[in-house]
């Protein structure tokens, strides 16, 4: 009877899979125009690829942390205003960064790679490859290297002139979101329930602070009850380093189990009723698809790698600037002036 219900869920999630756009994309005309595809800067910039792997890999070599954290980085700007580098943009007299945002302040990281990619890429081919293309090939080689899958990244992207504060508050997924706000913001990005349970997985490396889910410690869940989705073994464990008062930043792997390695502990983790964010834990208790999928991935850690590459691939086509639109920043940080 068990391997019955495994194998039906094995099923579903594979036709959901087969059945989601994915690596067509690759080749789909954008906004009307433009291509992005693997083989962009084949002519223009051959090295780029290589240039980027080497100093990805040098920067997790030096920190582990750094893989997450580029990871995260390509997130946080497919999901504001498309996949266009708006995220790396400082503030400056007349543009307010995203970096001010309530999900990045204090939070993201990893801009010195991404300088330090810029200014070899600018060595070797100048005004050639975007900010927007670092950050989806860094995001890609940052999971190779945590032991995930691989995929061919789709090329072609331009930098944005402009950032926004109030999509990055507005649209990236908070810890403390509903199923059903998290689940509308990833449709909103053309990203369906089998996508968000995916990328959601990302949380198999990386780290949370104390301030992102103290409220599941303490009982403040806004009815007054102990947060029942919480092992209560595992969250007395946190409320050592995670007090009432203080330790905000304290920092907490996402996956307690694996913290460093690309694989499918996340979901056994839900299972266990020990994932760390109340927007981790909701896949597996407040919708019978999202469980189904957290089961299935729990038990078949390659089809949870192949379903992220997909879904990595479709997330990164998020409303990418081509052709004449936007520009190729000189650095990441600032836009270019003539």
């Amino acid at each position: 009877m068990a391997n019955s219900i495994l194998s039906s869920l094995f099923l579903v999630a594979v036709i959901t899979a087969i059945a989601t756009p994915h690596m067509s994309l690759a080749h789909k005309p954008i906004n009307g125009g433009g291509y992005l595809y693997p083989q962009f800067y084949d002519h223009s910039c051959p090295n780029a690829l290589e240039i980027v792997k080497h100093i990805v890999a040098k920067a997790v070599a030096k920190d582990p942390r750094m893989a997450a954290s580029l990871l995260r980085l390509h997130f946080h700007d497919c999901f504001v205003k498309g996949c266009d580098a708006s995220v790396l943009l400082d503030s400056t007299g007349s543009l307010i960064s995203e970096k001010r945002s309530n999900p990045n302040r204090n939070s993201i990281r990893g801009f010195e790679v991404v300088d330090e990619i810029k200014y070899a890429l600018e060595r070797e081919c100048p005004h050639t490859v975007s900010c927007a293309d670092i950050l989806a090939i860094a995001a890609r080689d940052s999971t190779i290297l945590a032991g995930g899958p691989s995929w061919e990244v789709p090329l072609g992207r331009r930098d944005s002139k402009g950032a926004s504060l109030s999509g990055s508050n507005n649209n990236i997924p908070a810890p403390n979101n509903t199923f059903q706000t998290i689940l509308t913001k990833f449709k909103l990005q053309g990203l369906n329930i089998v996508d968000m349970v995916a990328l959601s997985g990302s949380h198999t490396i990386g780290n949370s602070r104390c301030t992102s889910f103290r409220q599941r410690l303490y009982n403040q869940t806004g009815n007054g009850q102990p947060d029942y989705s919480l092992d209560q073994t595992f969250a007395a464990q946190l409320r050592g380093r995670c007090p009432r008062s203080g330790g905000d930043q304290n920092l907490f792997f996402l996956d307690h189990v694996s913290p460093f390695k690309f694989d499918n502990s996340y979901f056994k983790n839900l299972l266990a009723y020990k994932g760390l964010l109340s927007s981790d834990q909701i896949l597996l208790t407040k919708s019978e698809q999202s469980m189904e999928l957290v089961k299935t991935y729990a038990y078949n850690n390659d089809l949870f790698l192949h379903q992220f590459a997909l879904s990595m691939v479709k997330m990164g086509n998020i409303s990418p600037l081509t052709g004449p639109k936007g520009e190729i920043r000189k650095n990441c940080r600032k836009i270019n002036t003539y």
